[in-house]
């Protein structure tokens, strides 16, 4: 796995704190963290992330429900609105990042519950935390 795969699959299940994800995620250049927020978005789709997770997502990623990412997310169809979140200005990239990496987790937990359970072969279920 590479690195932001590696981060945000750390992230998304809490075996890295998030203020150390927001960190690394406002390192990175503008160019860079529009190429995280598309993976974190195709890693929410993958995992099979619903509208009925966003209510949760909005809770565990600390943004207001009024934030503009918090309110797209809860308008329907998924993965239109995460074109709309990925493509917000500069301003909203932290709290869109918070906000995927927070659906991620949501979505990973319940796919890991239904299918992973007794166990997997996916790599980013068996990531080893960097702290």
């Amino acid at each position: 796995m590479h690195e932001t795969e590696i981060v945000l699959n750390e992230l998304a299940q809490a075996l890295r704190p998030m203020p150390d994800g927001v960190e690394w995620f406002e390192s990175l250049d503008v160019d860079q963290q529009l190429v995280v927020l598309r993976h974190a978005a195709e890693y929410c789709l993958q995992a099979r992330a619903t509208i009925d997770d966003a209510a949760e997502s909005i809770r565990r990623s600390g943004i207001r429900p009024t934030h503009t990412p918090a309110v797209l997310i809860t308008r329907g169809q998924l993965n239109v609105q995460l074109t709309k979140i990925i493509g917000l200005p500069e301003d909203e990239r932290v709290k869109a990042f918070r906000l995927l990496i927070a659906l991620l987790g949501v979505a990973d937990e319940r796919r890991r519950a239904r299918y992973c359970a007794g166990g997997c072969s996916h790599a980013w279920h068996h990531v080893n935390p960097a702290h």
